[in-house]
C-alpha cells in the first residue's frame, strides 16, 4: 500500500503508520478542526433530542387533554339525558299527597340520585334573588313590577345546571322589568 492509499482509506491508518512522518502541528489542527465539528454535531443531536423529547411531553399533554374532554363530553351528555327524570323527582316531591311511606320513598329515590350526580359533577345555579344573567338563565317571562329590582328574577321555572364549572342547562326563569 502507498502512503496516498493510506491516507485515504482510513484516517486511523495516517494516526500509526505515519505519525513519525506527518507533521505534529497540522495534525494537532486537523484534530482540533475535528472535535470542533464532533462537538457542533454533539450539539445538534442534544438539540434535535430535546425538541423531540418536547414535542412528545406536548403530544402527551394534548392527548390526555383530550381523552378528559371526551369523558366529560360523555359523562354530560349521560347528565343532561337524565336531568328531565331528575325533574320529574323534584315535581312529584312537589305534589302532596296522603301516603306519606309513597312520598318519603320518592323523596329517597331522588336524594341518592341528586347524590350521584353531585359526585359527577352537577351543581345547581342558584337563581334566587339574583340578576337575570343570559349566560346562566333562560328568561321566558317578563313582569313589569315596582316591587323588585330592574332585572332580578322574581321565579325559576326550571333549574339550571352546571357541570363540571360549565353550563349544561340554563335556568328557565321570570324576570322583573321596571314599568
Amino acid at each position: 500500500m502507498t502512503e496516498s492509499n493510506i491516507d485515504a482509506a482510513n484516517p486511523e491508518d495516517l494516526n500509526e503508520s505515519h505519525a513519525a512522518a506527518v507533521d505534529p502541528g497540522a495534525r494537532i489542527e486537523f484534530l482540533e478542526q475535528e472535535l470542533v465539528r464532533v462537538e457542533a454535531e454533539k450539539q445538534d443531536l442534544l438539540r434535535l433530542a430535546q425538541s423531540r423529547q418536547a414535542e412528545f411531553e406536548n403530544f402527551r399533554r394534548r392527548s390526555e387533554r383530550e381523552r378528559q374532554d371526551t369523558v366529560d363530553m360523555a359523562a354530560a351528555e349521560t347528565v343532561k339525558t337524565l336531568l328531565p327524570i331528575f325533574d320529574d323527582f323534584e315535581r312529584a316531591i312537589a305534589i302532596e299527597t296522603t301516603d306519606s311511606n309513597y312520598a318519603k320513598g320518592v323523596m329517597l329515590i331522588h336524594n341518592r340520585m341528586q347524590e350521584v350526580l353531585q359526585k359527577m359533577g352537577l351543581e345547581a345555579i342558584n337563581t334566587t334573588g339574583q340578576i337575570f344573567d343570559p349566560n346562566l338563565h333562560h328568561g321566558i317571562d317578563m313582569v313589569e313590577t315596582d316591587e323588585a329590582e330592574d332585572q332580578s328574577i322574581l321565579a325559576e321555572f326550571q333549574k339550571g345546571y352546571h357541570f363540571r364549572n360549565k353550563l349544561l342547562r340554563p335556568a328557565m326563569v321570570r324576570v322583573a322589568v321596571k314599568k
